[in-house]
């Protein structure tokens, strides 16, 4: 039997418990004690409640709208990119980055942060000093050549095209980050489900809606990757979108990882940089989860709730409306200790083939630019996307300038150009 599903009820009453539980958390807000196993049941407003293993259930808010006939057919232009490059990395903690052929362009790729389109970029991935090339001693100094202790490459072909709300094989999923919930994309899901756009929001396990088990181990990264993955597979069509905010960026990028065919673009929003997870330094919020731990429940949502936004009167209500900390203390601190990660690196971030587009709040305080200018460095397709006025709830701060950047990469596409063997691009 599944730890999470030892109930005392009978299945029938469970399920029905479960419903009803359910239906009164999209009502009232409230977020049900107990969630047994149950199949899938949506609502007229497009609210589903999923089950992604035996006792765990998601709220998962998913709206498609009515097409005509013809609506499936993918577009009939596309913009090929060749992406190729090598990635090695030495004993010292050295990475070098090779991007090669001629397909990855200066006008294409990287445009937002300067770096070289085809060239060599050398990045630190630790600590660890450089040796001298010419080490002391009597005697001429003989050079060494260095052995790598591992070697990526990367090659393949890349058709980027436009996702139009019209185009009804582009699904857009929105995940978002800790302490929050899918109600925190209301004004996206507005927006593009007008737009045509059929969007996909999921409650994390212990936000929202979501069954929230009591046990350490349902809160870590793999676990709550798992959830993703199911939820992903179970709406996923022929171009998926992904769109994260803070720790909800580490599952975008884990599915694009996992999913390279189906993962179309990513948009992160202030995700920070392309560190691996560790439990004893918060990545997300740069805080101890020792110190979390010592925290009173009061004093940790009033030190979290102190750096998402700036604390305006418009802040501070977009925050009490938004239900964004609607979850308990344990939850809180069993997320921040199971953000273990170590496959996460930089390496596995520079292995990315998907585009993707960075939006970073300035006054994020969770969050330094130079975190996202970093990821936007090692990242082989990315534009870095700053907005003035916002912080880390960004999408809750300036609606209309972050739907604007999301809607404009959604429609973005690299001209079509004759693949670098001479051939025709290949139509989609």
């Amino acid at each position: 039997m599944d730890r999470y599903a030892k109930l005392p009820q009978s299945p029938g009453i469970t399920m029905f418990t479960s419903i009803t539980d359910g239906l009164l958390c999209c009502l009232m807000g409230k977020t049900p004690n107990a969630v047994g196993p149950l199949e899938s049941v949506e609502s007229s407003d497009g609210f589903s409640f999923v089950e992604v293993k035996p006792g765990r259930v998601l709220r998962v808010k998913h709206l498609a709208p009515a097409r005509p006939p013809g609506a499936e057919d993918a577009p009939q232009t596309a913009g090929v990119v060749r992406c190729k490059r090598r990635i090695t990395v030495y004993r010292n903690g050295q990475m070098v980055i090779e991007n090669l052929g001629d397909a990855v362009r200066a006008d294409i790729l990287h445009c937002q942060n300067g770096s070289e389109a085809n060239g060599t970029m050398e990045l630190e991935v630790s600590d660890a000093a450089t040796p001298s090339a010419n080490p002391p001693g009597p005697g001429p100094a003989k050079r060494r050549r260095r052995k790598p202790k591992k070697v990526v490459n990367v090659d393949c072909t890349k058709f980027i095209t436009s996702c139009k709300g019209t185009h009804g094989d582009v699904v857009l999923f929105f995940i978002h980050g800790v302490g929050g919930s899918l109600d925190i994309w209301k004004e996206q899901l507005d927006f593009f489900t007008k737009l045509g756009y059929e969007v996909v929001a999921p409650d994390l396990a212990g936000h929202g809606c979501s069954s929230a088990p009591q046990i350490a181990a349902a809160y870590t990264f793999y676990a709550l990757a798992e959830d993703m993955r199911a939820v992903f597979k179970r709406y996923a069509r022929k171009r998926n979108i992904l769109i994260g905010h803070s720790y909800g960026v580490s599952f975008c990028t884990f599915l694009a990882h996992e999913y390279p065919d189906l993962v179309h673009k990513v948009i992160m929003i202030n995700g920070g940089g392309p560190t691996a997870l560790e439990p004893s330094l918060c990545s997300i919020f740069n805080m101890p989860t020792c110190v979390l731990r010592c925290l009173s429940p009061c004093l940790a949502w009033s030190f979290l709730k102190a750096g998402f936004a700036r604390q305006g009167t418009k802040e501070k209500q977009l925050l009490k409306e938004g239900n964004a900390f609607n979850v308990s203390s344990f939850v809180l601190r069993a997320m921040m200790s199971g953000q273990y990660w170590p496959e996460g690196d930089e390496v596995y971030h520079a292995e990315l083939t998907v585009p993707v587009l960075l939006v970073h709040g300035m006054h994020d305080k969770f969050v330094p630019v130079e975190e996202d200018q970093r990821m936007a460095e090692i990242l082989l397709i990315a534009f870095l996307k700053v907005i003035d006025e916002g912080s880390h709830m960004v999408m809750m701060e300036c609606p209309e300038t972050v739907n604007t950047l999301l809607h404009e990469f959604l429609l973005w596409e690299p001209e079509a150009v004759p693949a670098v063997d001479g051939t025709e691009a290949e139509k989609k």
